[in-house]
């Protein structure tokens, strides 16, 4: 009898210590291979928290797992036109600054951006283009046009996208379109440019193309221009190129769900992101373009490294933002799928 109130004692002292040592946890959902991990170490070690990091590959897998309702993430990393949508369709909520004043070192001209003109649902974490990240001793070509996308000499030697709005909004541009068309024909055209373009694709790919591109497994790539950077920086025969007719200019942000449970650990965590350390950290790691004016300040870039990463007006002058397109969406979900399934 003593010993099984000794055991039960025992038991009940592990519960309380048990119960006293569960951490709040956040859900963090972003890109993948967009933070340096090491700060969520030095974030749960500073906070006490425990952080739970999850990884998307595009926007619409991101918005069709949040939209679904199933998930307890606390903060997203959506780009320019998925904020808009997700704002338009209530799926997220104001942010307080007074809780991110970290929000100082974030320089104005990212600031009161069309799918946030208030500033009051995201906070800017980093920035860049899309365009063609091509090997400079397999490509004989000029690489200033989507056009050698469809170039016969590169058959098989092409990694495609794998994503629909920047697919779609390539052939668009091809055509010459805007990204953001919402014209029938023009979407039709683009469609049947997409399926033409198919037999010479080797792969279609997000995160993989930068790896394959250093391994040289292919002559051609459409990749972001944080992902151009490091590959550039492994790989000495790499080049990068935004196209003169058109090429993407983006934005993404730091976002807070409806259904996010820690809000106000949320804004702990995306002041944390713009601490100056941090936020250095982080653009030093993915490559991509930093907003904050102390880390871009600090960052130590070369050459023609510094040029894709910060590239001068000019060479991103018909560049175009994505916006969000409502109930369009149907079509370009249609054509992606008619496209993957041809």
């Amino acid at each position: 009898m003593i010993i099984a109130i000794a055991v039960l004692a025992v038991l009940a002292v592990l519960v309380v210590i048990m119960r006293g040592e569960k951490k709040p946890t956040l859900y963090v959902y972003n890109w993948g291979d967009y933070i340096d991990e090491s700060v969520l170490d030095r974030f749960e070690e500073e906070y006490n928290v425990r952080v739970v990091y999850d990884t998307f590959s595009t926007n619409e897998d991101m918005y069709v797992k949040v939209k679904s309702g199933g998930s307890k993430y606390d903060v997203l990393f959506p780009s320019d036109y998925m904020i808009k949508r997700m704002i338009d369709e209530d799926l997220l909520q104001k942010i307080n600054l007074e809780n991110v004043p970290n929000d100082k070192y974030i320089d104005p001209m990212f600031k009161g951006l069309d799918h946030d003109p208030n500033n009051e649902y995201s906070v800017p974490y980093m920035w860049g283009t899309l365009g063609i990240l091509y090997n400079k001793n397999m490509v004989s070509d000029p690489v200033d046009s989507w056009d050698i996308l469809w170039n016969e000499k590169y058959r098989k030697q092409i990694l495609m996208v794998d994503s629909q709005r920047d697919a779609i909004g390539i052939a668009l541009q091809k055509l010459g379109n805007s990204l953001n068309s919402t014209d029938p024909a023009e979407l039709e055209a683009a469609k049947h440019e997409l399926i033409k373009q198919k037999e010479l694709v080797l792969a279609y790919v997000v995160d993989e193309a930068k790896d394959k591109m250093v391994a040289e497994e292919a002559a051609l790539a459409v990749v972001w221009s944080g992902d151009a950077v490091y590959a550039m920086r492994e790989n000495s025969n790499l080049a990068y190129a935004v196209p003169k007719n058109g090429g993407n200019l983006w934005f993404d942000g730091m976002v807070i769900p409806k259904t996010a449970q820690n809000k106000e650990l949320a804004e702990a965590f995306i002041n944390f992101m713009n601490d100056p350390e941090i936020a250095l950290a982080n653009a030093e790691y993915t490559g991509y373009s930093t907003p904050h004016m102390d880390a871009r300040e600090k960052l130590s870039l070369e050459g023609d490294i510094e040029k894709v990463a910060y590239p001068n007006p000019e060479d991103i002058a018909n560049a175009e933002v994505f916006v969000h397109i409502g109930e369009m969406l149907r079509e370009y979900d249609r054509i992606w799928t008619e496209v993957k399934a041809h």
